[in-house]
C-alpha cells in the first residue's frame, strides 16, 4: 500500500481548486449567455414585436351586454296576481365568424338546417320555424344587432329542445340556453284596458318619446335591448320604471373582428319591482259583468221601454271618496290581453281596435256609433245651482215656477228648450230644481244670469268653475293617454253666442267628459269642494315583499262653498231610480240623458253619477253607457251592482258583508253556538 504524504495532499487541494474554478467559470458563463439572451430577448419584445404586440393587446376588449331583468308583478287590493312574469327559455346564437364570407356559407348553412331539424323534431309542432326564419333571426348582415350581440332565434323551447341542446352543447359553438321571462295576464281579464300591455322596445323606440333615448343610455344596467317588451299603455306604461327592474351585465372579450374571444362573465339582472293596485278583482270583475249584462237587456225586446237597442258599450268607474282610490275601472267591451304575446295579425288588431283603448278616460268609436266621451246631460245640475248660488243669483230656499220651458236669445227671436218629456214642474226651490231635473231652472237661475252678469267673459268665468271640479282638465291619474274632455261652449260661433252657450251649458248640452272625470266630479261633491287625486297604486314592494313606495290621498285643489250649499245640492240629488226604491242605504244620485248628432241622427245617452251613504260618504260611482237611452233605466242600474260588490268587500258602512255572512255561515255549522 502506498502511504499518504504531505506532498499527495497539496496536489489534491490544487486539483481541487482547478476543478472548481472550472465549474464557477462555466456557471458565470453559463448566466451570463443566458442573462444575454434575455436583455436580446426583451429588446426586440420593446423595439421589434411591441408596436404590434401594443396593437393587439388594445384590439381585445371586454363588451358589456345587458341581460332583461324578469319584470314586476302586478296585484290588485286583494294580493291576487294580475299581470305576472312566467320563466321561459329561449334559445340565443352569437357570431363566431363572418359568415356573409362564402369560406363560411357552407357551416352556417349546416347550422341553420340542424336547428331546423332540432326545431321539428323535438319542437311544438306548433310553434316550427322555417330556414327563412332562422337566417331572420341570426342576422348574420347586422341589420338588427351588432357583431357580438347574441341573437334570439327561438323563445319558449320545450323541455325536449332545452334537454337537446344542452346534452349537445359542445356541438353548437355560440349557441346558447338562456331563461328570460313572458308576461301573463288573469285569465279573468280583470280591468285589462286599465293594466295596459307590452310591445317589443323595437317597435316603439321612435314612434314613443318615453322610450326615444333609453337604447342610447351610455350605462349598460339602462339600456333597453329590442328584443324586450315594454309598457305602452295602462298602468304598465306608467309604472315602466318601477316594473322593468335594472340588467345584469354579460361582460364577454371580443378581439378586433369584433367576435368572441374568451370566457364570459355575468353579473344577474335585478327583478322589477310589484304594484299593488287599489283595483279590487271582485268588485270590478262585478264592474263589468254589470255593464255586459245590462247593454245586451237594453238591446233586448224584453227591455220593453228602457229597449236600446243601438247600446254597445258601457264605462263605469268606483272611486272611494275618503282615499281617492279607484276600486274599478271598467271599459266594456275587453279583450283578451294575452293577444299581445301571440304577435297579433293585423286582421286580429283591427278586431280589437275599438276595445283595446280605454274608454274610461279616452274618446273611442266603435264604428258608426256614440263615441265614449259623451255630452254630460243633468249631471252637471248640481253643480250648476252650486255656481248660482256662489256668483249670488239666488239663496238655498229661492222660488221659481217652472212652466215646462224657458226662453233665451234676441226679443222676438227667442230659442225655446223645454224639459225632458216637457214637463212642467211648477213651484221649486234649488233642491227640487236638481232633483226634478230643470232644464228651465238652470237657464233662467243660472244661465242667462251668469251671460247678464259677465257678458262675453261668462264663458271663462264658467269654465274656470268646470276645471275647479276636474271638469276639462286631467284628472292627474298617471295614466297615458287621458282626455281633457271638451268644453263645447266655447265654440261661441257653433253656439250662436255667448248667451246661447250658456243656456245650453247650464243644464249639461255643451260640455263632453269621461268616466273617470265624471267619477272625480261626484267625488269632489261628496267631499264638498275636495277633488282628489285619483289613486290607482297603494304602494310599491320589491321582490322581498318590502315596501318602496306608499301613495295616500292627495288633494288637487280645494273649492270653498258655505256649507249650507252643499247642503241644498247633496240633498238635492235625489233623481227618481227604480232600481234605488227601498234601497237599503241612503244613495245621493242624479241622472242624466245627453242628446248629441251620430252621424245625423239624434241619440240619447245615458249617464249617471252617485255616491253612497248620503251623510257619509264610502264610494262615488258614475256610469255612462252611449246611446242607452234615459240615464235612470241604463246606467243606474250598473251603479247599484257596483254598490252591492262594495258592500260585500268593503261595506258601505265600514262592514264588509262578506265577513259577516262568513261569520254567520260559520256559527250555523257550529253547533255548540
Amino acid at each position: 500500500m502506498k502511504k499518504w504524504n504531505s506532498t499527495d495532499s497539496e496536489e489534491f487541494e490544487e486539483s481541487h481548486r482547478r476543478q472548481f474554478s472550472i465549474r464557477l467559470n462555466i456557471f458565470f458563463f453559463a448566466t451570463f449567455l443566458i442573462f444575454s439572451v434575455l436583455v436580446v430577448r426583451l429588446a426586440i419584445l420593446q423595439f421589434v414585436e411591441g408596436p404590434t404586440l401594443t396593437e393587439a393587446e388594445s384590439s381585445i376588449v371586454n363588451n358589456e351586454t345587458p341581460i332583461m331583468p324578469s319584470r314586476g308583478i302586478i296585484y290588485d287590493a286583494s294580493g291576487s296576481k294580475i299581470a305576472y312574469s312566467l320563466s321561459t327559455q329561449s334559445l340565443y346564437f352569437t357570431l363566431s365568424k363572418d359568415y356573409r364570407l362564402d369560406e363560411n356559407k357552407d357551416e352556417f348553412l349546416k347550422i341553420v338546417g340542424d336547428l331546423k331539424r332540432v326545431f321539428n323534431t323535438y319542437g311544438d309542432p306548433n310553434n316550427k320555424m322555417t330556414a327563412d326564419q332562422i337566417i331572420e333571426a341570426m342576422d348574420i348582415t347586422y341589420r338588427k344587432n351588432y357583431g357580438y350581440t347574441p341573437r334570439r332565434i327561438k323563445k319558449d323551447l320545450s323541455n325536449k329542445e332545452i334537454a337537446y341542446f344542452l346534452e349537445h352543447k359542445d356541438e353548437y359553438r355560440g349557441i346558447e340556453v338562456r331563461e328570460e321571462s313572458i308576461r301573463e295576464y288573469s285569465p279573468d281579464r280583470v280591468a285589462v284596458q286599465t293594466i295596459g300591455y307590452l310591445k317589443g322596445f323595437s317597435g316603439v323606440k321612435s314612434s314613443m318619446n318615453k322610450y326615444k333615448n333609453r337604447a342610447r343610455l351610455s350605462g349598460t344596467d339602462e339600456r333597453y335591448m329590442d328584443t324586450e317588451l315594454v309598457g305602452v299603455d295602462g298602468l304598465e306604461y306608467t309604472f315602466q320604471d318601477e316594473l322593468r327592474g335594472q340588467n345584469g351585465v354579460r361582460s364577454t372579450p371580443i378581439n378586433a373582428l369584433n367576435r368572441v374571444d374568451g370566457r364570459s362573465e355575468l353579473t344577474p339582472p335585478q327583478k322589477g319591482y310589484n304594484l299593488w293596485m287599489t283595483i279590487d278583482k271582485n268588485v270590478q270583475l262585478a264592474t263589468q259583468q254589470a255593464i255586459t249584462d245590462q247593454v245586451a237587456f237594453l238591446r233586448s225586446y224584453r227591455s220593453g221601454t228602457a229597449h236600446a237597442a243601438n247600446a254597445l258599450t258601457g264605462y263605469a268607474v268606483a272611486m272611494e271618496v275618503d282615499t281617492g282610490n279607484v276600486v274599478a275601472m271598467a271599459s266594456m267591451p275587453d279583450y283578451d290581453p294575452m293577444i299581445w304575446s301571440q304577435s297579433p295579425t293585423a286582421e286580429q288588431l283591427k278586431a280589437i281596435e275599438p276595445y283595446y283603448p280605454n274608454g274610461t278616460i279616452r274618446e273611442i268609436y266603435n264604428g258608426r256609433r256614440a263615441s265614449s266621451l259623451v255630452l254630460m246631460g243633468s249631471v252637471i245640475k248640481p253643480l250648476s245651482v252650486l255656481i248660482g248660488m256662489k256668483e249670488g243669483f239666488f239663496g238655498p230656499y229661492a222660488g221659481y215656477y217652472d212652466r215646462g220651458y224657458a226662453e233665451f236669445g234676441k226679443a222676438g227671436y227667442e230659442t225655446r228648450v223645454r224639459n225632458a218629456l216637457g214637463e212642467v214642474l211648477s213651484s221649486l226651490t234649488p233642491s227640487r230644481a236638481i232633483e226634478k231635473s230643470s232644464n228651465a231652472f238652470m237657464i233662467d237661475m243660472v244661465g242667462k244670469p251668469l251671460y247678464s252678469k259677465y257678458g262675453n267673459e261668462s264663458v271663462n268665468v264658467w269654465d274656470k268653475y268646470m276645471k275647479e271640479f276636474g271638469l276639462g282638465v286631467a284628472t292627474q291619474s298617471g295614466l297615458p293617454y287621458e282626455n281633457p274632455g271638451r268644453g263645447e261652449y266655447t265654440n261661441i260661433k257653433a253656439a250662436g253666442s255667448a248667451q246661447a252657450a250658456m243656456a245650453y251649458a247650464s243644464f249639461g248640452q255643451q260640455g263632453r267628459y269621461t268616466a273617470l272625470q265624471l267619477a272625480q266630479y261626484v267625488t269632489t261633491i261628496a267631499n264638498r269642494g275636495e277633488r282628489l287625486k285619483p289613486q290607482f297604486v297603494s304602494k310599491i314592494t320589491d321582490a322581498k315583499g318590502n315596501t318602496v313606495k306608499t301613495y295616500g290621498r292627495e288633494v288637487l285643489n280645494t273649492i270653498n262653498f258655505p256649507a249650507e250649499d252643499w247642503n241644498v245640492v247633496i240633498n238635492g240629488m235625489r233623481s227618481k231610480v227604480e232600481v234605488l226604491n227601498n234601497y237599503r242605504y241612503d244613495v245621493a244620485r242624479k241622472t242624466g240623458t245627453s242628446q248629441q248628432s251620430v252621424y245625423g241622427k239624434i241619440v240619447d245617452n245615458g249617464v249617471f253619477i252617485a255616491f253612497a251613504p248620503r251623510d257619509n260618504p264610502k264610494l262615488a260611482v258614475a256610469v255612462v253607457i252611449p246611446e242607452g237611452g234615459f240615464g235612470s233605466r241604463s246606467a243606474a242600474p250598473v251603479a247599484v251592482k257596483i254598490f252591492d260588490a262594495y258592500d260585500q268587500e268593503y261595506g258601505l258602512d265600514g262592514v264588509p258583508k262578506k265577513t259577516q255572512n262568513q261569520n254567520a255561515d260559520a256559527q250555523a255549522d257550529d253547533p255548540q253556538q
